[in-house]
Order: C-alpha cells, then sequence, then structure tokens
C-alpha cells in the first residue's frame, strides 16, 4: 500500500484515539460553528458526507429541529460504526456508509450537505462537488471545512518536524500532504464554480487547539490518524518512539503542562 492509498485508512483503535483525542484538540470548535451554520434556516434534509468518528454528527443533532431527517455517511466503515456507536436512539438520524464521489440519493433531495475536514481525502474533488450539488435543492447549501496551510497549524507542523528529525532519511508527510494539502482558496473556489456552484463564500477561520499535556498532542497525532500508518512502517518499535519523541518536542516548544497553539481552517459555503 502506497503512503497515498494508506492515507485514507482509519481502523484499529485509530477512530476512538481520533475522537478521544484529536476531536477535543483541533476539531470540537469548528464542529460547534459547522452546526451553526447548517442550522440556520431551519433545514429539513441534511446529508452529512464524510462523517468520521462523528463530531460534527453530534453537534448538529443537537440544534436540528425535531422534525428533521439527517443523513449521515462515511466511506470508512470503522469510523461510521464508531460514529453511530455514540449516538443511538435519534430516529432523525439514518446511517448509511456512501462514496461522497457517488452518493445513493436523489436529485435535489436536501436543504443542506455538510462536511467537515473531508474534501482533502477525496481522490476526486470535482466528482465529489458535483454531486453535492445534484442531490442539493434549488436554493440549497454546501457547508464544508479544509484545513488551512500547515504552517498556520502549529501543532501539525511541530508534529511534522519532529518527525522529520526522527526519520531523516524518509519523514512521513501525511499531514502537509494530505489534511493540509488542500488550502488554496483560489482553487477551492474555482473548483467549486466548475462543479456549478454560483456563489462561493470562504471565511478563514484561526481558533486555539488545546490539550491537558505535550503527550496528548503527540498521541493524538501519532497513534490517532492515518500518519499512524506511516509511521508503523518504520518498524515494530517505531510508533511508541514517535510518540515519545513529539511528546518531547511539544514540551520543550510549549511547555510541560497544559498546552495550547493556533489552529487554522476555510470554512466554505456554496449555493
Amino acid at each position: 500500500m502506497s503512503d497515498v492509498e494508506a492515507d485514507t485508512v482509519f481502523a484499529g483503535s485509530i477512530p476512538e484515539i481520533y475522537d478521544q483525542y484529536l476531536v477535543p484538540l483541533i476539531f470540537q470548535d469548528y464542529a460547534d460553528d459547522l452546526a451553526r451554520r447548517v442550522s440556520a434556516g431551519a433545514p429539513r434534509h441534511v446529508l452529512e458526507t464524510a462523517a468520521g468518528s462523528g463530531a460534527v454528527t453530534r453537534a448538529i443533532a443537537a440544534v436540528l429541529p425535531r422534525d428533521a431527517s439527517y443523513e449521515v455517511t462515511d466511506l470508512n466503515e470503522p469510523m461510521l460504526d464508531y460514529a453511530k456507536g455514540r449516538l443511538t436512539g435519534d430516529n432523525r438520524i439514518s446511517w448509511r456508509r456512501a462514496d461522497a464521489q457517488a452518493l445513493p440519493f436523489a436529485d435535489a433531495s436536501f436543504d443542506v450537505v455538510c462536511c467537515q475536514f473531508g474534501a482533502m481525502f477525496f481522490p476526486d474533488r470535482g466528482k465529489a462537488y458535483r454531486e453535492a450539488k445534484r442531490v442539493l435543492g434549488a436554493r440549497g447549501r454546501f457547508v464544508f471545512s479544509v484545513w488551512d496551510r500547515i504552517e498556520e497549524n502549529v501543532f501539525s507542523k511541530d508534529v511534522t518536524d519532529a518527525l522529520g528529525e526522527l526519520f531523516p532519511v524518509s519523514p512521513p508527510g501525511f499531514l502537509a500532504r494530505t489534511p493540509h494539502g488542500y488550502y488554496d482558496i483560489a482553487v477551492i473556489e474555482s473548483e467549486l464554480k466548475a462543479a456549478g456552484f454560483r456563489e462561493v463564500m470562504i471565511e478563514t477561520r484561526a481558533a486555539q487547539g488545546r490539550a491537558p499535556s505535550p503527550r496528548h498532542v503527540a498521541i493524538a497525532y501519532c497513534q490517532g490518524t492515518p500518519l499512524r500508518n506511516e509511521i508503523e512502517t518504520r518498524g515494530p518499535e517505531a510508533l511508541q518512539a514517535a510518540t515519545d519523541h513529539v511528546a518531547d518536542a511539544i514540551a520543550k516548544r510549549h511547555g510541560s503542562g497544559e498546552v495550547s497553539a493556533k489552529i487554522q481552517a476555510h470554512v466554505i459555503t456554496a449555493q
């Protein structure tokens, strides 16, 4: 399996570690913000693609009208199963394994399509954007977010630099390559308009990532993302060595107690 192929593998213990460590570190603030945007105007029919461990799902479910219907999808079954397990008993929500590039829904089925930090993983974003437009009603909205460049996301940069020190011959490049590889606003806007969206609004939004310790940050990135797949190819002891080294690097830069650093993303609304 190539590194690019491994970038989309969220299996084993990754979903649980991702949700417990990475979501509160960098995702929750953006999930709450996306939920507010999605719920504006009280939509009746909502679709979420690339739902991951369900951070946005839980936030949206808390603010959607009681009579709304909410389709939650992801191509990665372990992540979808984990998300479903965290949010049971809500009869507004339907869970379905689905590819954002080939959605199994009729034309004009939804008022809002949303996706948090998933577009970077789509092999063909143009196809995914055309599918989002196809399933939206005439005045529907496509609301999604992507991370800004890695230099604007301090912990991601710190982790990448630390792993470059530990593995100088072939440093793991997942974070720069995929999560932070789709940040050019002009490219995002042009791809959405090529897919048929007429109005595209992009807001660059900074926040603070916070963790109780440097080790929390190291576990989140090294063990709770597909970066783990890259690290583990270096040998049986590589994951522990990488986690320890990253934790030390974060402590040297940010201190040994509670840590915080800038994170930044683009939030896009297309109509």
